[in-house]
């Protein structure tokens, strides 16, 4: 099988199962990365050559000088694949794409992955539920918005991940000071209703345009009220067969269709309003879930998301059929904190569910697994009582 060539780019470290996973199917691995990744435990005996680069700033590449150094490289060496591994990153891989007419998301389509003002557009134009938003573009159309709209409403930045930069304002007079502090930057953000109600996460591969693999999950604490007010993050798989993970597997598929993805991983996030009980579309990714999401997929499937990407993003190069593992269906959630220890001591966690902690300074992580979700909820709840006691630390979130 002749060998062929991967350009991954990754603004921080991250996708070491995808690299690996990569190199064992007989290719040969570019990395290019940010400079301040260069002390971090890249494989590299699975990577040809790491190109290191400065950033303007967080996620932001100088694309001029990307673009001649690729030029550069490909005089002698052919690249078959351009590869993010980051949600930071994704734009920036279609561009090259683009510009070096290599096949996968361009430009158009990767917007939908990225930016979120246009995955609301492209959902609502396919009759997909969404929260009532608005672009920050004309003063008439949010003064529109909150005449129409009732608060309080969400204010969240187009291009960041996670739940960076978002903010809660309670009037529409709230909102316009927001406004006037953002200035000229304005037009990356965009103004959300607050619908207060229970997050999911849908964890997902699509191959062919179809998807081959979903596992839906639930925040039991969400990702803006951990970043916001502090707290201990928890996620859990759903219960197999209910409602809801049939309806969110739904769900997702529409989302994906619409949003043209053919090859990928994805994070998709929705809401379930207390208000009707109705899910909301909220966002998505064309990646793996941060935030350890991914170790908590495999815990309950057995089913390695950023190798199984490798393997999809190979089998389309080489024209071939994807076909995926088994996959168990056992149940799996997380707990994760920062900890006031540097080197938190898990001896005292002896439940036989553990299937796996977190290495990380000032951090402490456990995922727990079981054939019963009672069990996992069970020890969800036991942990976060004894981290907050023993481990809980918290920072400001960085504005």
């Amino acid at each position: 099988m002749k060998p062929l060539t991967f350009l991954c780019i990754s603004c921080e470290f991250k996708g070491v199962d995808f690299l690996k996973a990569c190199k064992a199917l007989g290719n040969k691995v570019y990395l290019v990365t940010a400079k301040t990744t260069q002390d971090k435990p890249w494989p590299r005996e699975s990577i040809a050559e790491i190109f290191y680069m400065d950033e303007v700033r967080h996620g932001v590449w100088n694309m001029e000088h990307f673009v001649a150094g690729l030029a550069y490289l490909m005089r002698s060496n052919k690249v078959h694949k351009i590869v993010a591994l980051d949600d930071f990153d994704v734009e920036e891989a279609a561009e090259l794409r683009e510009h070096f007419r290599l096949p996968g998301m361009g430009q158009t389509t990767a917007r939908h992955f990225r930016d979120k003002l246009a995955m609301r557009l492209k959902a609502s134009e396919a009759g997909l539920r969404v929260p009532e938003f608005t672009a920050l573009f004309n003063d008439e159309e949010i003064n529109e918005f909150t005449r129409r709209v009732k608060p309080p409403y969400m204010v969240k930045p187009r291009f960041e991940a996670a739940a960076r930069g978002i903010r809660k304002v309670q009037t529409a007079e709230e909102l316009w000071q927001v406004l006037h502090e953002l200035g000229e930057k304005r037009h990356n953000y965009l103004a959300e209703q607050f619908r207060p109600g229970g997050i999911y996460h849908v964890d997902a591969l699509t191959a062919d345009g179809k998807p081959v693999f979903t596992r839906v999950s639930q925040y039991l604490n969400t990702p803006w009220e951990v970043a916001h007010g502090g707290g201990i993050f928890r996620s859990a798989v759903s219960e197999y067969g209910s409602k809801e993970d049939e309806e969110l597997t739904r769900f997702n598929t529409a989302v994906m269709k619409a949003f043209g993805m053919m090859y990928s991983a994805s994070h998709t996030e929705f809401i379930r309003c207390h208000e009707d009980g109705q899910y909301y579309f909220l966002e998505t990714s064309s990646r793996v879930g941060g935030a350890y999401l991914a170790e908590m997929v495999e815990s309950s499937s057995g089913i390695n998301l950023w190798a199984e990407w490798a393997k999809i993003e190979n089998a389309a190069i080489r024209g071939a059929t994807y076909k995926l593992p088994k996959v168990r269906k056992d149940y799996a959630g997380i707990i994760t904190s920062l900890s006031r220890q540097k080197e938190p001591d898990y001896s005292t966690f002896t439940d036989a569910e553990i299937a796996w902690t977190l290495k990380k300074d000032h951090h402490i992580s456990l995922i727990v697994k079981s054939p019963s979700r009672e069990r996992v909820l069970e020890l969800l709840d036991q942990y976060m009582l004894r981290i907050r006691d023993e481990y809980y630390a918290t920072l400001p979130m960085k504005k």
